[in-house]
């Protein structure tokens, strides 16, 4: 009898199903687009209604599910974005839930810090997370302006324990999305109260916490009813995105790189030994291979920065690209690798290096241009965008180099835009190392897939595994001159940029993001 393995994932936006069988192959996969609307009373805010989308969910497993026999499905694991929050009721019933994105409790932030000067680093130390993402402002948030729904609070969980919940009937947690609520011990995977009670919130909120990979349940016979899903079907941790995207990419050993280059870039380095920043610069996660950990740097808006710069801009390559079928990106990449590295010295500011205690991005520009049209057109400023995320990129390993002594000795490169092979070679000379770009489309699906067939017994370890499932589709080496020029330009940038955020602090520009409080 054929086994298959099911991914159910929760990201930003959407939801999908997806069925691999026991090689990595992926059979069938179905999404839904979902929005996180903002309640009009509440700027910033971005809801997340569960009762609609539980049912696109459910749409998903359905469409996959009817491609192969579910009874076949050896076992079920579930990913999510991060930060995203789920609260319930003494009865296991949704209350209150809101989408990673959300951005209501600025003065909740500002309440906080008013605790104590100190206390965001006193909980950034045992937990590697600030206020800036993390669930405790939100939580604050709900006691401060629904107070009903506030006491009514029994637990909290994450999008994928949410899953989980809806599958088995189960409230539990694990440690590589749990940890990103702020309300974690690094060291010991696991809750940790005091942090809660330094804020004024409940103290007895928490569920169990699982391992990834670990088997905590069944399909329930009320969610096969529903879905589709045969009753009994092991249900089994997965873990956060960017953790089981790690995996889905093969990295899943310590000092192993990968850059995910999506709407935003996130640099992620694994150790086997929990060590925070003094300075508070930046995150450090649990990792879903259980003994280690990962250094998590963001880079804000790339790819979001990329639609943009298309929509306005590149009508004509949109329009040329409709009459071909061709991607438009391509056109533009095609015609930006004609542009020397350094564009002419033009220097951009989209993003900065992250700082996580402090976490403020200048107003976007583009600086040191000439009115020279044969080389500052449209292409030298699409250049500058994708050298900009590079140069970003290998400021946030250094910083990690700082704190740690270590770096990669290559990077894996995944998600949207490692389908551009300009953007690869750029990220490859600025770093100075090589970039290897997976085939797999679905990385985070997979490292749920893997981690289902890890609990149900179908792999035995989880390193082998991954090294065997993973496959390549390209690696682009560094070109000694390249480096040698962004070198010198990574120098010119930090200081420019500096000058910039220095402008937005003076109220002179429009920050292209803050964090709450700030």
């Amino acid at each position: 009898m054929a086994q298959y393995l099911m991914a159910i994932d929760a990201g930003t936006g959407s939801v999908r199903a997806v069925i691999f069988d026991t090689k990595g192959n992926q059979i069938c996969v179905s999404s839904r687009e979902w929005e996180h609307k903002e309640d009009p009373r509440y700027p910033g805010s971005m809801d997340f209604d569960w009762v609609h989308n539980w049912g696109l969910a459910i749409q998903c497993i359905q469409d996959v599910i009817c491609k192969i026999n579910p009874a076949e499905i050896a076992g079920i694991a579930t990913t999510s974005m991060r930060e995203g929050i789920v609260l319930y009721d003494k009865d296991g019933k949704e209350i209150w839930a809101c989408a990673n994105v959300d951005a209501r409790s600025n003065r909740e932030v500002i309440e906080l810090r008013r605790i104590s000067e100190s206390l965001e680093k006193e909980i950034y130390i045992p937990s590697g997370q600030t206020f800036a993402l993390g669930a405790l402002p939100r939580i604050l948030w709900v006691k401060n302006h629904l107070p009903d729904i506030y006491d009514k609070i029994a637990t909290v969980t994450m999008f994928n324990d949410w899953l989980i919940a809806k599958l088995t009937g189960l409230l539990t947690s694990e440690p590589s999305n749990g940890c990103t609520t702020g309300i974690f011990d690094l060291t010991q995977r696991t809750w940790l109260p005091e942090i809660s009670e330094k804020c004024g919130l409940k103290t007895d909120i928490f569920p169990p916490v699982y391992e990834s990979g670990t088997v905590v349940g069944t399909v329930s016979a009320a969610c096969a009813d529903i879905t589709g899903l045969t009753e009994g079907t092991p249900v089994v941790t997965g873990g956060g995105d960017a953790q089981l995207g790690s995996i889905g990419v093969g990295v899943v050993e310590p000092n192993q790189g990968a850059i995910f280059g999506g709407s935003f870039w996130q640099f992620e380095f694994n150790t086997d030994e929990v060590k925070t920043d003094p300075n508070c610069r930046v995150r450090v996660n649990c990792h879903a291979v259980p003994g280690l950990w990962q250094y998590e740097a963001i880079a804000f808006f790339p790819g979001l920065v990329m639609r943009w710069y298309r929509d306005a801009f590149c009508q004509e390559e949109k329009a040329q690209a409709e009459k071909t079928g061709e991607d438009p990106y391509n056109i533009m990449n095609r015609e930006a690798a004609k542009i020397p590295p350094g564009c002419y010295g033009m220097v951009s500011t989209f993003s900065d290096v992250m700082n996580f205690i402090q976490w403020k991005h200048a107003a976007p520009s583009f600086m040191n241009f000439s009115l020279n049209p044969e080389k500052f057109n449209k292409y030298t400023f699409y250049r500058s965008l994708m050298e900009n995320a590079a140069l970003v990129t290998k400021g946030n390993v250094d910083m990690v180099y700082e704190i740690t002594g270590k770096r990669p000795t290559q990077v894996i490169f995944a998600n949207g835009a490692s389908k551009s092979p300009i953007w690869c070679q750029i990220l490859s000379d600025v770093l100075g190392i090589p970039v290897k770009v997976p085939k797999v489309k679905e990385a985070t699906a997979l490292g749920a897939a893997i981690t289902a067939g890890l609990g149900v017994g179908i792999y035995q370890n989880i390193s082998e595994t991954a090294k065997a499932l993973v496959q390549w589709d390209a690696e682009y080496a560094p070109n000694p001159e390249n480096n040698k020029i962004y070198s010198e330009i990574y120098e010119n940038w930090r200081k420019v940029y500096k000058e910039c955020l220095d402008l937005s602090n003076q109220k002179l520009t429009t920050p292209m993001w803050a964090a709450p409080g700030l």
